[in-house]
């Protein structure tokens, strides 16, 4: 069963609670080969930091249901 993926490179996004971090672009995406692994995006922020999120609608803790929305 392939993942419901959020985001993909070059998406926008922003946290609706760290404003401190700005706007982010997704700079990378990572899927595992294995049934039920994890999907991971790298968003870099404008605060110069880069941060990894599950990018898997299934998964609970997936970066939409964290706060991490498209801009």
């Amino acid at each position: 069963m392939k993942p419901r993926i959020y985001l993909k490179v070059g998406d926008r996004v922003k946290h609706l609670r760290y404003n401190v971090w700005g706007c982010g672009k997704v700079v990378e995406e990572k899927h595992s080969s294995l049934e039920g692994g994890f999907c991971l995006v790298r968003v870099l922020f404008d605060d110069g930091i880069e941060r990894s999120f599950i990018n898997d609608m299934d998964n609970e803790a997936c970066c939409y249901y964290a706060g991490v929305r498209i801009i």
